[in-house]
């Protein structure tokens, strides 16, 4: 492995922006922002078409919090899944001067969010949302020796100012992979809990997901 290789914000981001921190688990989908690595619809297997349309529930129940904004409503618990690319990871982790040794990437995590705090992220001055801690549970493909398994934990806190994320610390925690794979993810979120090297591009998703992908969707969140 070279570098650092953060052979994992590829997980490490995958999950949350992930996919994703709420972004990528916000579901994201659509033109490739900045530094996300997302497909055009135009572009998408039959696998990731299932996938994107598998998440469409929890996206809408996001933006309805964050734009219907009804403290009444329930918290948002859903699953999400989603695949990335070789190609995809690649570019994502570039921007930490590392590379993507391995091949695609899928990922399921279980998301919890609070409506409260959404609502708050949106109508206050400043705020500060501190989520749960999240498990990843990711495959990894391997030409040479086999695919394996990956879980890690997140908990991340992101800072709003009058409805904007401005910034975002993703609090990596424990990592249960093979050693080779175990030693690339520990440096790479040690060295993002550290030194912020990739929790940039979340704020961006976060923003970009409230502002544009919301609005996707409209329809089915304007109704509730």
């Amino acid at each position: 492995m070279r570098g650092h290789s953060l052979a994992e914000l590829g997980l490490a981001n995958v999950a949350v922006v992930a996919a994703l921190a709420w972004a990528q688990p916000a579901c994201a989908q659509g033109q490739a922002k900045g530094a996300s690595v997302m497909n055009s619809a135009e572009t998408l297997t039959p696998e990731e078409i299932r996938e994107r349309d598998s998440r469409k529930a929890c996206k809408v129940a996001i933006c309805d919090a964050f734009h219907n904004r009804r403290p009444d409503g329930p918290d948002v618990a859903c699953r999400v899944v989603k695949s990335w690319r070789k190609e995809q990871l690649s570019k994502l982790v570039e921007k930490a001067k590392v590379s993507w040794p391995w091949g695609k990437v899928s990922c399921v995590v279980d998301i919890r969010l609070k409506r409260d705090m959404l609502i708050k992220a949106m109508v206050e001055p400043k705020y500060e949302a501190t989520l749960d801690k999240h498990q990843v549970n990711c495959q990894v493909e391997r030409e040479k020796d086999g695919n394996v398994d990956i879980k890690f934990d997140f908990a991340p806190k992101v800072r709003f100012e009058n409805g904007k994320a401005v910034s975002t610390t993703l609090n990596w925690g424990r990592i249960e992979a093979p050693t080779v794979v175990k030693g690339a993810m520990w440096t790479a979120t040690a060295t993002d809990n550290t030194f912020n090297v990739l929790q940039g591009t979340v704020v961006e998703d976060i923003n970009d997901f409230v502002d544009s992908k919301c609005q996707e969707v409209k329809d089915e969140w304007a109704k509730k």
